[in-house]
């Protein structure tokens, strides 16, 4: 049974930085791609970044391009999302996914993720 465990949320003044965390357990972490998604109050959950299973492919959505980075340890089977430069819109609960199958590809669309963490909360107050 694969878990994913988030962490790292919180309030954060606009402009600031947060770090998420996710950890992952119950298959082999280094043979998929990571997911973030995010779903704010009235709004679809919507793709925020990828990295395929080594950690060499990345892609971001434009609205946080430039201000996020995400990253993994496979020693640690964690996946990072740093958030640098916060604004009021990035407000959201966040979730980390894992790739359905074990492939070469950066999925950027929910359906293509079979496992999902249960969220953290990102709040930046203007």
């Amino acid at each position: 049974q694969v878990q994913l465990v988030e962490s790292g949320g919180g309030l954060v003044q606009a402009g600031g930085s947060l770090r998420l965390s996710c950890a992952a357990s119950g298959r082999t972490f280094s043979n998929y791609a990571m997911g973030w998604f995010r779903q704010a109050p009235g709004k679809e959950r919507e793709f925020v970044a990828a990295i395929n299973w080594s950690g060499g492919i990345t892609h971001y959505a434009d609205c946080v391009k430039g201000r996020f980075t995400i990253s993994r340890d496979n020693a640690k089977n964690t996946v990072y999302l740093q958030m640098n430069s916060l604004k009021p819109e990035d407000t959201a609960v966040y979730y980390c996914a894992q790739d359905y199958i074990p492939r070469g590809v950066v999925p950027q669309f929910s359906d293509e993720y079979d496992y999902w963490g249960q969220g953290t909360q990102v709040t930046v107050s203007s």
